[in-house]
């Protein structure tokens, strides 16, 4: 299978840290966020290319950065997609830019796991991947332990076999703590369903809107992340991620 990073954002809750350089690159504890994904991923057996979707400004920054990591991972392969956006103002959104690399890379042959650059695990997701083999699609799932920060997240109900069966957006009155996170696998016959749901005017931002669309359409699986997972959006969580992912240093 293949994977896709998801590096095209302009990050500017995080200005000027991210002015000149890329969110995902920034540093917590000690190396660039993307590799926190990364380590985390080399584990999973057979892994296809890894594709890194960014815009123009910051192209040239991720090629400098993969031809250095690959010598800490020479098993890996990388390839640098630019979407061509220059500012905040002309980005695809996360969606159009999945949609743009499936089509513009022909990924529709092969299941392709999708992951923000900026979503931080400390345990291996090699078992995400496992146990979503076969499925449609499947949703990585965390439980955040508080009703009221679930406000700003997605909520997730499911049935006994963990398909889900009801998605919301950020709810006024969650009832659960489980919240849908930005690591996804989908199946090769489901990737076609970006160009769907794109032509059809949908909100080409914030990847889990695609989710929200696709349950009712196809099962979509879940799987509970273990660990912990942070996703980092301010400069008050690029601190608490920094405290929190030291202990996970090697």
């Amino acid at each position: 299978m293949n994977v896709l990073i998801l590096a095209a954002g302009y990050a500017t809750r995080l200005y000027p840290l991210t002015e000149k350089k890329a969110k995902p690159l920034l540093e917590v504890a000690g190396k660039p966020m993307i590799e926190w994904v990364l380590d985390n991923l080399a584990p999973i057996p057979d892994l296809g290319t890894i594709y890194i979707v960014t815009n123009a400004k910051f192209a040239g920054d991720f090629q400098t950065w993969a031809d250095q990591y690959k010598r800490a991972q020479p098993k890996l392969t990388f390839k640098i997609v630019n979407d061509g956006s220059l500012t905040d103002a002309d980005k695809l959104g996360a969606i159009g830019d999945i949609r743009l690399v499936i089509d513009r890379e022909e990924l529709a042959r092969a299941p392709l796991i999708v992951v923000a650059g900026d979503n931080l695990f400390s345990e291996p997701l090699s078992d995400f991947a496992a146990q979503a083999q076969g499925s449609a699609a499947t949703l990585a799932i965390y439980d955040v332990g508080d009703l009221e920060v679930m406000k700003k997240y997605s909520a997730i109900k499911t049935d006994a076999d963990g398909v889900i069966t009801h998605f919301e957006e950020k709810p006024e009155k969650p009832e659960s703590t489980l919240t849908g996170i930005a690591l996804y696998y989908f199946a090769a016959e489901t990737l076609e369903l970006f160009t769907t749901y794109i032509v059809a005017g949908n909100n080409p931002d914030q990847p889990g809107r695609f989710i929200q669309w696709l349950y009712t359409r196809r099962p979509v699986q879940t799987y509970q992340i273990k660990g912990t997972w942070y996703d980092i959006g301010s400069k008050e969580t690029l601190k608490e991620a920094n405290k929190i992912f030291a202990q996970f240093a090697k």
